[in-house]
């Protein structure tokens, strides 16, 4: 009939969420966070091999004691430069006698917003074999890029 074939134009995904392969946006551990109760971290640059230190400062705790700033070391997984890591590390807490391993993935949502899923182990002293049943709680958390306010 003589109609013109209609162009197709190849248009790159605006954003990550659709294009698992080669997101634009990259999720970076190294900075500070805030998770969905308050809790405030510090993630330090990553070494040659992915290991990273920091601090943490929880919002809450099973406690009386006064909350202390607390070191936490980890690493990230090597990527071969995809954007969106999985990581884990371990918070020694200074005031009381425990230590919570997290573990989760690092990742960019449909608006560009960096967001770290995660998973904890929170292991407390106890003091006897017959009490190790509740020495260990486990949790979630969402930690979301704490924006410095200048």
């Amino acid at each position: 009939l003589g109609l013109p074939t209609p162009a197709t134009l190849s248009v790159p995904d605006l954003c990550c969420g659709n294009n698992s392969e080669s997101p634009l946006f990259q999720c970076v551990l190294t900075g500070r966070w805030i998770n969905d109760l308050g809790s405030n971290m510090t993630i330090g640059a990553l070494n040659g091999k992915g290991e990273f230190s920091g601090s943490y400062h929880t919002a809450v705790t099973a406690t009386s004691n006064k909350i202390l700033l607390s070191p936490l070391h980890g690493s990230q997984h090597h990527t071969n430069q995809q954007s969106q890591p999985t990581f884990g590390f371990t918070v020694n807490w200074k005031f009381s006698e425990s230590v919570t391993v997290f573990t989760g993935q690092c990742f960019v949502d449909e608006y560009g917003k960096e967001i770290l899923k995660t998973m904890w182990l929170l292991r407390s002293r106890v003091n006897s074999i017959k009490d190790d049943w509740k020495a260990t709680m486990v949790g979630m958390n969402v930690f979301t890029r704490l924006q410095s306010q200048e």
